[in-house]
């Protein structure tokens, strides 16, 4: 657009019979002459624009158009501008928050009969406005424009409590579907599984190492423990004392006690935080080593069912003495080969995976570590292993032979332990057959060849 008086705030623009897409400029310029057209426009500059589309007839207004609609999935009533949850825990409502538009991108004027169905008998719907009442039916019905008539949010709700529900919901105006949305709420504890069972320290105080989960949250524990439901979905704990975890009383020497301490609950249902769908736990030791079988049990708040697994929960000291070996005697080049550390106690016990051995020097000759050693903080296994991966052969060959390891734990070796030899023999994978092979080859088929011959003789003359 365009002016000749300088004091112009706004100039009408006549909407031409030609449907089509048209851009509105608004130039600002000292020059006196008036421009035509974008092209002409001297010295001006741009200042903004104003995209106008014309149309050949008006499109109906008020009437919802499905390109235009939309909904979205949240923690409440409110209305969003994307999906913030699909998934929630139990006991919890889910909301499906909806945008009835027109043609031009307005809030539909005139109401209608609005229609929300669950796929899923056992979710209840409701409609109506923000964190409004749960519904008794799996079908709700309503009159109004979702805009202005409490009816732009739907509540998804568990049909029975504790119960774990995944649902499709149908959102329609007047018959016409609007939008669908696939939700699930899960249920209360059904079942636990305990994972990650370390080997305790000996008169260990309740303590844990955090390098044994090393799961980046920094717990510290001995032990994981993830609860589900009955449709095998990760389910919080409750919120209560311990998160309603306990454990049967230990009356043996060796596990005394068990404990979910403060901050090692469960607390995300998220699939981008798997660290913390599990909770931790720790177990106390006495001054004898062994191993206990502990049982741990967590009370559904919502429904009162105790669900419950075993865990062999071990105690023993740390490492003082170890041996070390190959899984294979002989190996040929390309091969991958485990070296196995194992950890003993001062009293013979496989060590414990709370106190680190120590850094390490090896020398493997003609083979190449893939898995990180010297490390002073490793953890050995539940079983008081460290395992190892290497690859036959190095980056600059490989002879054949047979040659030696040296394993050495400086801080066990410093006291008690001694330093590990290991033994292998190595090939390139080809031909390997030696001069002595030969030799004694040739020497047999000489025997061979005399017997045969005497033999002969024998037959000859006995005719």
């Amino acid at each position: 657009m365009s002016s000749t008086n300088a004091t112009a705030v706004a100039v009408r623009w006549a909407a031409p019979t030609t449907p089509g897409t048209y851009t509105l400029s608004l130039i600002v310029s000292t020059n006196t002459t008036q421009f035509t057209t974008l092209a002409t426009k001297g010295d001006g500059t741009v200042r903004g624009n104003v995209t106008v589309t014309v149309v050949a007839s008006a499109a109906a207004v008020g009437a919802p158009v499905v390109a235009n609609s939309t909904c979205f999935t949240a923690d409440s009533g409110t209305l969003t501008s994307s999906d913030t949850s699909t998934v929630i825990q139990n006991g919890n409502s889910i909301y499906v928050n909806t945008y009835l538009r027109d043609a031009y991108l307005s809030p539909i004027s005139a109401s209608g009969n609005i229609v929300v169905t669950s796929s899923s008998p056992d979710a209840y719907v409701s409609i109506g406005s923000g964190s409004h009442s749960a519904g008794t039916s799996s079908t709700a019905v309503a009159y109004g424009n979702a805009t202005t008539d409490s009816t732009d949010s739907v509540r998804v709700s568990q049909a029975t409590a504790g119960k774990p529900v995944t649902t499709t919901i149908t959102i329609t105006y007047n018959g016409t579907t609007i939008c669908t949305k696939s939700v699930t709420i899960r249920g209360a504890a059904d079942s636990m599984v305990i994972a990650n069972v370390g080997t305790a320290k000996t008169s260990n105080a309740g303590a844990a190492n955090a390098a044994w989960l090393a799961d980046g949250t920094t717990r510290d524990g001995h032990f994981t423990v993830t609860l589900r439901d009955s449709a095998g979905n990760t389910v919080l704990p409750s919120a209560s004392t311990e998160f309603g975890f306990s454990a049967a009383t230990v009356t043996s020497n060796v596990v005394t006690s068990v404990t979910f301490d403060n901050g090692d609950q469960a607390t995300s249902l998220s699939s981008s935080l798997p660290t913390w769908q599990y909770s931790v736990g720790k177990y106390t030791c006495g001054n004898t080593a062994g191993t206990t079988n502990v049982t741990v049990t967590h009370t559904s708040a919502t429904t009162g069912k105790v669900v419950s697994a075993t865990l062999p929960g071990r105690c023993a000291g740390d490492a003082y003495t170890y041996t070390a070996s190959f899984d294979k005697a002989a190996y040929n080049q390309g091969e991958i080969a485990t070296l196995t550390v194992s950890f003993k106690d001062s009293r013979g016990n496989a060590a414990n995976s709370d106190t680190a051995p120590g850094a390490a020097q090896f020398v493997i000759p003609m083979m190449t570590f893939v898995t990180a050693t010297g490390s002073a903080t490793a953890l050995p296994k539940a079983n008081g292993d460290m395992v190892y991966t290497l690859t036959v052969g190095t980056s600059t060959g490989m002879t054949s032979g047979t040659y030696s390891g040296i394993i050495d734990f400086t801080s066990l070796t410093a006291v008690a332990a001694t330093k590990q030899t290991v033994t292998y023999k190595l090939s390139t994978g080809g031909d390997t057959t030696t001069n002595a092979d030969v030799l004694k080859s040739i020497v047999a088929l000489i025997a061979s060849i005399n017997k045969q011959i005497q033999a002969l003789q024998k037959l000859i003359l006995k005719r």
